[in-house]
């Protein structure tokens, strides 16, 4: 306990800097407005930012990455509740009661409880961060090679199942971001891989320009295909405080959605997701009237809203923990990471041991700023969804082209994020999901370095791998979860989940 809390003080007194508080707060507010309006997501805003950070110290560019991510979580539900469009897929579950509140004149206390619901499994989180991040560490550094590549393979196989759309187009998308892995020079022999003779890729794919292709310019294409409908409530938004009533309400949900969401978002293969989802369906079955949801139930708002922010932050667990990113955003933290020549795993947290807690403990600063920012200014955030996406996306595309230019000065980079662009924008048509493939790319580098490891280690002999307890279990596991998943009744099941 007492290292705990010494922890604790020297991540409070790096994040409290005058610097990393600055950067918590634009993360919080960029992050907000990114979740308030429609089509621009985490992910394309993440990817947008990864160039400016460029200038910035590592500690505080995570910290304003990582504020950008769970303020978006807040302005997601903003726009659920008021517009009934889920800025982000965690805040789906809300627009069915949210909305339904809004149009009822309850507007303003299904916005408060959301806060009050996020902020709460905000500070939960952040401990349960705190707490399970030592312990993790230290049986990390019992890791091999073999094991993380098990660990590795056993995360892509969570990521296959928990994509949405059919396995086999998880699995292909998965396949395709570790061959894209694989683009450049080998290390060990010098030779060109898959470069087709085209000097610009020797260095390999640049994961930035990757990451703009497939989500940033992406995204504002998938948006242009959509004709805008939004269903703004004109009634008055009411007092933003829920009343003693409501809150006697939501206590429950809100304790139970974020003991939910934070143990789903430590699963890799993005569990963060599932947590608001499972929260309904919980509040629901334990409801004396389930009826009452779907028509405004304030707790189908509570329970889903503190489930999405806890499983947010106990995403980073994995990330801090193992240097294993669960999910599209922790990729890009890895990436970000990676960029300040910090590598990702468990020595983090002895060799950068203020970067690690002054980021575990700006996740708290930063909930209490959102806070502050979400229930004040509510006014000024109905404003910004008025603002009609065509006039969004020439400014998008442009920052977007600035900063993808400004990491290396190349044109090549441009016209590459180009042509991943629209590679992105055909996969969404085919109704594949690029989620996988951004993880499969992040892996791969990882796998292939720990695969070549292990094999030297163990003198090529492939049994190896079966030989360490650890690295056979976590083996066996990728392969009963992708076997139990292609099982017809499971697959079923599975896309009936995702459809409701």
């Amino acid at each position: 306990m007492s290292d705990l809390l010494s922890h604790l003080a020297l991540g409070f007194s790096v994040a409290l800097s005058a610097q990393n508080v600055l950067l918590a707060f634009v993360g919080c507010v960029v992050g907000t407005l990114i979740g308030v309006l429609p089509g621009v997501g985490p992910i394309a805003t993440i990817t947008m930012l990864l160039p400016v950070t460029f200038g910035i110290e590592p500690t505080g560019a995570l910290i304003m990455l990582a504020g950008i991510y769970y303020g978006a979580q807040y302005g997601g539900s903003t726009t659920a509740i008021l517009v009934n469009i889920p800025g982000e897929v965690t805040s789906v579950v809300t627009t069915l009661d949210g909305h339904e509140m809004a149009k009822q004149g309850r507007a303003g206390a299904a916005l408060g409880v959301a806060a009050i619901g996020s902020f709460f499994a905000g500070t939960v989180a952040t401990l349960v961060i705190a707490a399970l991040a030592a312990p993790l560490t230290r049986v990390a550094l019992l890791f091999g090679p073999a094991e993380y590549f098990a660990l590795m393979a056993a995360g892509l196989a969570f990521a296959v199942v928990l994509a949405r759309g059919s396995v086999p187009k998880a699995i292909a998308m998965t396949l395709f971001g570790l061959l894209l892995s694989t683009v450049g020079t080998d290390l060990e022999t010098g030779a060109d891989r898959m470069t087709f003779g085209w000097s610009a890729l020797s260095d390999g794919i640049d994961f930035a320009v990757l990451a703009m292709g497939v989500f940033g310019f992406a995204e504002v294409l998938r948006n242009l295909d959509v004709v805008e409908h939004r269903d703004v409530v004109r009634k008055p938004i009411g007092r933003v405080l829920p009343t003693g009533g409501e809150l006697r309400q939501s206590a429950g949900p809100i304790a139970r959605g974020t003991l939910l969401g934070a143990a789903l978002g430590i699963l890799p293969g993005n569990g963060a997701v599932l947590g608001p989802f499972a929260s309904y369906t919980l509040e629901k079955r334990l409801a004396r009237d389930p009826r009452r949801f779907g028509r405004g139930a304030i707790e189908g708002v509570a329970g889903p809203e503190s489930a999405n922010n806890a499983g947010a932050q106990t995403s980073f667990i994995p990330l801090l923990a193992l240097g294993i990113p669960p999910n599209a955003v922790m990729a890009l933290m890895v990436g970000a990471m990676t960029i300040h020549g910090i590598v990702p795993g468990p020595l983090v947290m002895v060799k950068n041991a203020n970067l690690f807690w002054g980021v575990i403990a700006s996740m708290w600063i930063g909930n209490l700023m959102l806070l502050v920012i979400n229930l004040p200014l509510i006014g000024i955030w109905i404003r910004f969804l008025n603002v009609p996406y065509r006039l969004l996306f020439p400014a998008i595309l442009l920052f977007s082209c600035i900063g993808i230019y400004s990491v290396s000065s190349s044109p090549s980079d441009v016209v590459l994020t180009a042509g991943f662009a629209l590679g992105g924008w055909a996969l969404g048509r085919l109704g594949l999901e690029t989620a996988p493939l951004l993880l499969g790319f992040v892996l791969g580098r990882l796998m292939e370095e720990n695969l070549r490891r292990a094999l030297a280690i163990g003198r090529g002999d492939l049994a190896t791998f079966v030989r360490r307890p650890i690295s056979a279990a976590f083996l066996a596991l990728a392969v009963v979860v992708v076997a139990m998943a292609i099982l017809p009744a499971v697959r079923k099941r599975r896309e009936e989940v995702f459809t409701e």
